[in-house]
Formats: structure tokens, C-alpha cells, sequence
């Protein structure tokens, strides 16, 4: 099993604690002295970074949120002269203002080595050819893949996502790519269109696909697994601390392994900001210890996971995130229950045809919560097949989370997005 950093994967957690701790003390006291938003933080709560001795002490820091990146756009989070900031990328900015993200040449090495450690892990190598399915623009992603591919001398092909599905397979076929990166609802789409062109997946080189970007289910996996003939494994990233790199799975598939020697990962609740314990799902908190032009400090992801200390098999020591099972901003509280947008996908994509694009639309009062989801099937079915399907959802539903809901399904295209692009749309008309 291949580990591509020993010295780093697989050092004992005494020794990674003291790494970790001698990398802070320098961070904490370089964004102190050069942005101006953590040293107004650091004075307001008397906050010396030289007596920040552990881990522990970190918590006395308050957290970073996204909203205190985006009023630093475009440059003031920046802890390096911009002439030493060699690339420049953002998040998408759909649910507000951009975040500008710098990186020097160091900070470049270290994302392409971190993201290289992921590949290594999915048992990837220089024989592979390595198939980058997301899309090249500011968002991290694609660029992520390619340069970790680069890293380990992989051949990589940067089709993006631009194109049409047939192109995408076409690309496939005739350069014999073995490896996969894209998002998982892209990755099932794939299989879908695949199947209406008459591509059998064995005639096909995939061995395995590196998925992100999104939240994903077991069955999600399962079916994506099933369509392509490949290993699907899960990863972790996100613009703001790098992009992919910061957590992925092995062999194993007991969690994701977060490059702990770069980053501090930390397990919030989400009201109270208070630790959570080991297996606990809870807000993932991120402190960056060797950024040098966007470091941050105790940064809220938003996103839900729990955190696992215990050795795995393949002997990597970091620490490992679960799945990430949804956002805080994105739970849904209805007919008593709470809920993630991922719950409902995995009991929906049950279902033979239907894919992760789709809507819930909550209706009524509180007390009396009317739920209808609305969802996309691949390919066309008769009228008592949707029938059947609605049917069989809605017990599933029920059976699995306890929610009752209307089920409708849609013909394919009905969304009206782009073909494999991830749809889930909450709507939520209740009166409050």
C-alpha cells in the first residue's frame, strides 16, 4: 500500500503534536504582524501568540468565519507582499462576495505535495493517467488535481468540464485514462450517458476516481462504483484553505486522513462553538500552520463531520474526518425532525435512474410541516413506473428519517442546469 510521505503519514501523534505546535507559534506571530484584521483580533482579546504553548491553547483564539473573508476581498487577508504571490484564485462567490485566495511558490509545492499524498492513497502512481474532469477557472479544484498528478509523474489530461458528456467518455477511450477526478453527481451522470451511447464500462481503462467538492452518500458511491467498474474514493478540500489536499481516503474507506502536518483540524458545535468529542459530528474548524499568504486562523467550514484519532490499518497516523454529511446553513427542520439535504439523496438515489439533482419544497405551518420533493430521473419512465418509484421513495422516507413527503419525478433536463451538474435546490414557504 502506498504511502507517498512516510516520514510525515505515519509519524507518531506525540511527535506530530510538537510539529504542529513549533509551525503555529511562527504562523500565529507572522498574521499578527502583517494582517491587520487577526492583529485588531489579537489585541481586542489580549492575545499573546508566544504563550499559545499547545493545541489546547489555540482555543482561546476566536474563530474566523466567511464573512470575515469576504470583507477582506480582495487583498487585505494577504499575510505576503503581493509581489511574492505567485497565484491567485477564488471561490465562486454564489452565495455572496468572492474570497480571494493567494498562494507564494512554497504554498504551491506544499498544495501539489498534499494533493499527491490523496492520489498516492487511491493507489494511484506515474503509470496512471489521470483524467481532470472539473472545471479550470478560479475555483481550486481542477488545478488541485492537476499539479498533485504532476507531482507524482502522472500523465493528466485537463478536459475540464466544459464540454458534453459524449466528449467527456470520448476522452476516455481514446487516451486510456485509469483515473478519474471530477464531482460524484458528475462521476454518476457519466455512467448514465455512458449507458445511453452503448459505452460498456470494461471497454474502458477507469480503475479509480477521485470525487469531491460536493456531499456524497454510500449509495451514491455504490451506484457510481457499479456504473463505472472503478474505486471511487472520497476527498476534502476547500478554496479558502487550499483546495483539495487537506483530507482524503485511503484504501480502507474509514474516514479521510487530514495532512495534519499542515493543517489543525478542530470539531466544533455549531451553536456554541464548544469541542466536540471524538466520533461527535459536528462544525470542521481549520487552522492553517505553514500558509504563507493566506493563512488563517481557527476558520469555521460550515461543513458537518466528526473526527477520529484511532489508528487505521493502512498505518497513516493523521487523524480522520467522516464523510461530510452536509453544512450548518444548510440543516432542515421539519415535522419534528432535523435533517440534511445529503439524508434525502441517499434514501432517493434507492431508486434505479434517479439522479442527485433535485428540490424539496417545505409548505404549512410549524407543526404541521407539508413536504414535497422533486426529482430527476436519467431516463425516461412510464407513467405507473413513476408511479411505482414515487411510491416506493416516500415509504423509504418515512422507513429511513421518519419524514413524510410527497415524492414527484421529473423527466431528465428538467432542472434546467447544465448536464452533470449538481442540483439541490431547498425552498422553504412555511409560515413562520
Amino acid at each position: 500500500m502506498a504511502i507517498y510521505d512516510e516520514k510525515h503519514e505515519k509519524m507518531a501523534r506525540p511527535e506530530l503534536r510538537q510539529l504542529q505546535v513549533e509551525r503555529l507559534q511562527p504562523m500565529l506571530n507572522r498574521v499578527c504582524r502583517n494582517v491587520a484584521f487577526y492583529r485588531r483580533m489579537f489585541e481586542e482579546h489580549r492575545i499573546e501568540p508566544e504563550r499559545i504553548k499547545d493545541v489546547e491553547a489555540l482555543r482561546q483564539i476566536p474563530f474566523t468565519s466567511k464573512e470575515d473573508l469576504r470583507r477582506s476581498y480582495p487583498y487585505d487577508m494577504f499575510a505576503v507582499p503581493l509581489r511574492d504571490v505567485v497565484r491567485i484564485q477564488c471561490t465562486s462567490g454564489t452565495t455572496g462576495k468572492p474570497i480571494g485566495i493567494g498562494y507564494t511558490a512554497n504554498d504551491l509545492r506544499h498544495w501539489s505535495e498534499l494533493v499527491a499524498r490523496n492520489l498516492a492513497a487511491a493507489e494511484v502512481t506515474h503509470h496512471d493517467c489521470v483524467q481532470v474532469a472539473f472545471q479550470y477557472s478560479l475555483f481550486t479544484g481542477a488545478f488541485g488535481f492537476h499539479q498533485g498528478a504532476e507531482r507524482l509523474l502522472a500523465s493528466v489530461i485537463p478536459s475540464s468540464n466544459a464540454g458534453t458528456l459524449r466528449r467527456q467518455i470520448e476522452i476516455m477511450r481514446d487516451f486510456k485514462s485509469t483515473v478519474l477526478c471530477c464531482t460524484p453527481s458528475y462521476a454518476l451522470r457519466l455512467g448514465y450517458a455512458m449507458e445511453e451511447l452503448g459505452v460498456h464500462p470494461e471497454l474502458l481503462h477507469l480503475r479509480c476516481g477521485l470525487l469531491g467538492a460536493e456531499p456524497w452518500s454510500e449509495t451514491l458511491r455504490a451506484q457510481i462504483e457499479a456504473r463505472l467498474k472503478m474505486a471511487a474514493y472520497d476527498t476534502y478540500g476547500l478554496s479558502e484553505i487550499m483546495g483539495p489536499g487537506v483530507a482524503g481516503e485511503c484504501q480502507h474507506h474509514q474516514g479521510l486522513h487530514v495532512n495534519e502536518d499542515h493543517l489543525i483540524v478542530e470539531v466544533v458545535d455549531p451553536a456554541t462553538g464548544a469541542p466536540m468529542p471524538p466520533g461527535q459530528k459536528g462544525e470542521l474548524v481549520f487552522t492553517t500552520i505553514t500558509k504563507e499568504a493566506f493563512p488563517l486562523v481557527r476558520y469555521r467550514t460550515g461543513d458537518v463531520a466528526s473526527l477520529d484519532e484511532s489508528p487505521c490499518p493502512c498505518g497513516r497516523t493523521f487523524a480522520r474526518i467522516s464523510r461530510v454529511s452536509g453544512r450548518t446553513d444548510d440543516m432542515i427542520f421539519a415535522q419534528g425532525l432535523k435533517f440534511f439535504p445529503s439524508e434525502i439523496e441517499d434514501v432517493l438515489l434507492r431508486g434505479k435512474g434517479v439522479t442527485p439533482r433535485f428540490g424539496i419544497e417545505l409548505r404549512g405551518t410549524h407543526g404541521d410541516d407539508e413536504v414535497e420533493i422533486r426529482a430527476e430521473v436519467a431516463q425516461s419512465l412510464t407513467a405507473t413506473e413513476m408511479k411505482a418509484l414515487s411510491e416506493r421513495t416516500a415509504a423509504d422516507l418515512e422507513g429511513t428519517i421518519g419524514l413524510k413527503a410527497k415524492v414527484v419525478f421529473m423527466l431528465p433536463g428538467a432542472f434546467g442546469q447544465p448536464e452533470g451538474k449538481k442540483v439541490v435546490n431547498v425552498v422553504d414557504q412555511r409560515c413562520h
